[in-house]
């Protein structure tokens, strides 16, 4: 997967998480949007974390496409 791939999939997952979250203006989301707002962060942080370990790879003259994405709960956990 090339790294434009994955900003494309980001810039696609922004453009719907904002238009979700434009959508309710003032009332709560219902739960099919809430949970697909929910799947929108979890494919984000799995995006730009596949990102940053592809950067990783390829300044330290390794093969980026080695990298695969991460589960949801190894994203989840990070510690910020």
């Amino acid at each position: 997967m090339d790294d434009s791939i994955i900003l494309q999939k980001v810039s696609d997952l922004t453009d719907e998480e904002k238009r979700l979250e434009d959508s309710h203006e003032h009332e709560a989301l219902s739960g099919v949007k809430l949970a697909r707002l929910r799947a929108i962060e979890i494919e984000l942080d799995q995006c730009w974390d596949l990102l940053r370990r592809r950067r990783a790879r390829r300044a330290a003259g390794l093969n980026p496409d080695g990298t695969g994405v991460r589960s949801e709960s190894v994203v989840e956990n990070y510690e910020q």
